[in-house]
């Protein structure tokens, strides 16, 4: 394929407002992508994040206002495995650790850094994404293109070897039955917003 006389190479990855597109479906590159950009606003603030004047609390606030949004950009349509949780949740943890200016060294719980900062697991906020999303594509009006991360299996396709990929349809399904919420449910959105925590506007 060329554009006026110059070539365009072929790549596995791509990149899209922002999100890092695979040729394969998978959305390990988009984690690590979003990981560093969750760093490079991290790094932009250090001066105040690890300033021991500013308060913890205030700290906090900024993680959950600047930082996090970075980390989790795209998310709604992420059809997540457990080694992304921990991918997300270990950098995550050393990005508020270092806030809090304690070490892995000092042996203090991963929960009591959370609360001293008011900061919410990111596992947590990754499915409330999720799941805000599809209360979005379920309320949609039945003319209205279905969206890229709306993710279904043909069945006529011949797989390989080994468990299939898992899709974002799947992802949701896990979500409601770990969160105990009926599927239904998402037709009365302040009732929604509700039960996945989510205050209103």
């Amino acid at each position: 394929m060329s554009l006026e006389g110059l070539v365009v190479p072929k790549k596995d990855t791509f990149r899209y407002l922002g999100s890092m597109l695979q040729k394969d479906g998978d959305i390990d590159v988009d984690v690590c992508h979003r990981i560093k950009a969750g760093w490079m606003k991290w790094c932009q603030a250090f001066g105040i994040l690890c300033d021991k004047r500013v308060p913890q609390k205030l700290k906090g606030k900024f993680y959950r206002t600047a930082i996090r949004p970075a980390m989790l950009y795209g998310a709604e349509y992420w059809p997540t495995k457990r080694r992304h949780f921990e991918q997300l949740s270990v950098a995550k943890m050393r990005m508020l650790r270092w806030i809090c200016g304690h070490t892995r060294m000092d042996r203090v719980r991963n929960d009591g850094i959370r609360d001293r900062l008011g900061v919410a697991p990111i596992e947590k906020k990754l499915v409330q994404h999720r799941l805000r999303w599809f209360d979005h594509v379920q309320r949609r009006p039945s003319e209205a293109p279905v969206h890229c991360g709306v993710l279904c299996r043909d069945t006529n396709v011949r797989r390989g070897r080994g468990r299939p990929k898992l899709t974002w349809e799947e992802a949701i399904k896990r979500d409601l039955k770990g969160w105990d919420i009926p599927r239904d449910l998402c037709l009365d959105r302040n009732a929604w917003k509700v039960a996945i925590g989510v205050p209103e506007s």
